[in-house]
């Protein structure tokens, strides 16, 4: 169990500090922790032993008890109440405004943003395309052009708020009495409701749309990462700002080609044969056919290196990973008479390998070799 700090040490006050002192501490730290404005992880839990702290010690029965019995004299009945009463009072954003003043009148806001995954091929990621999507968003009614009432009709000033778009109400608080500012709830804090509300929107000044938008995939773009498209999103509330559009590229696996970092990776097969006396090869890259010149007696788990042939930086089309290829030395499982015959008179010529000459560095190393 989390051991309970000493109530004045999570003040910053003395244990003879006066009312005036307490009133002041609580004020500063309750700022200070305050979630609305502290985005640390542990801001809400200081926020709420600050209060538990305060709750206690600004009662004088209870600092009595606390005085003299420690957490154990206020256990029973300490802040976990109190702040209870906290949430009563309508959350943090609430208190907040209450304590340090605010309002809530209700102006132009940002709208939402929107995300998206769009899957591209690897071809398609290495060089860059332009995809089309559809998307539902909401945007400016096109009917009263966000203005909620029906065209030919006006808005009025609220009745309720005398357009001022708050409410005054007051609670009773351990403090004592707080006068709180709160949104109107008749026009939602504009100051202004609406007598014949559109008919396309509902009043609401936004309508639902679906539109096909283009997005262009950079050259070089992995999997996983994001686009951001501005003003994409959302339309804001009152004709405020449109919220971005997050666009999540998922690149397609390819059977022939592996991304390692701007680099790619190829296996290509030889028989023993080809392997033994050198050959040229026919290798796929990103820009097609390449040849390849294998020198006699290249090992499987041979790598070599095709410069400018790999992934694009991203913003920088000029500058260009190489693409790796891993040479397989292939054993025929199927061989004709006259096959086994050759092979059998090779195998007796060459005879049995030192322990020595065997390559136990494998592919896998060399492959990791090559692409550190």
């Amino acid at each position: 169990m989390t051991q309970q700090r000493d109530y004045y040490e999570v003040l910053g006050v003395s244990r003879d500090a006066s009312p005036e002192e307490l009133n002041k501490a609580f004020r500063q730290q309750a700022l200070k922790f305050h979630p609305d404005r502290n985005k640390d992880a542990d801001a809400s839990e200081r926020f709420k032993e600050v209060n538990a702290a305060y709750q206690v010690l600004s009662d004088p029965e209870r600092r009595s008890a606390y005085d003299r019995f420690g957490h154990a004299g206020v256990s029973g009945n300490s802040a976990g109440r109190g702040f209870s009463d906290f949430q009563n009072f309508g959350g943090f954003g609430d208190i907040f405004d209450a304590f340090f003043g605010g309002s809530s009148r209700s102006g132009p806001s940002r709208g939402a943003d929107l995300e998206l995954e769009v899957s591209v091929s690897f071809i398609e990621s290495a060089f860059g395309a332009e995809k089309e999507f559809e998307i539902d968003r909401h945007e400016t009614c096109s009917r009263c052009d966000g203005k909620r009432a029906e065209p030919g009709t006006e808005s009025v000033t609220c009745t309720t708020c005398n357009g001022s778009g708050e409410v005054r109400r007051v609670q009773r608080m351990v403090f004592g009495q707080f006068q709180q500012v709160a949104q109107c709830s008749t026009c939602s804090g504009t100051g202004e409701t609406v007598e014949s509300p559109c008919q396309t929107c509902s009043g609401r000044g936004t309508e639902r749309r679906t539109r096909r938008i283009a997005v262009d995939i950079p050259a070089g773009i992995d999997d996983g990462s994001r686009i951001v498209m501005r003003g994409q999103g959302e339309k804001g509330a009152m004709n405020g700002p449109t919220g971005d559009l997050y666009v999540y590229v998922r690149v397609e696996p390819h059977e022939l080609f592996e991304r390692h970092g701007n680099d790619v990776l190829a296996e290509v097969s030889v028989n023993v044969a080809q392997a033994a006396l050198g050959t040229v090869l026919s290798v796929p890259t990103l820009d097609g056919e390449h040849e390849l010149k294998v020198p006699a007696g290249t090992q499987t788990g041979k790598i070599f290196r095709i410069r400018d042939a790999g992934f694009p930086h991203v913003g920088r089309s000029s500058r260009r990973g190489d693409q790796l290829v891993a040479l397989k030395v292939s054993t025929p499982t199927r061989l004709s008479e006259r096959q086994r015959e050759l092979l059998e008179e090779l195998a007796e010529s060459l005879g049995t390998p030192d322990a020595g000459q065997i390559d136990d560095g494998g592919i896998f190393g060399r492959i990791k070799d090559a692409l550190s």
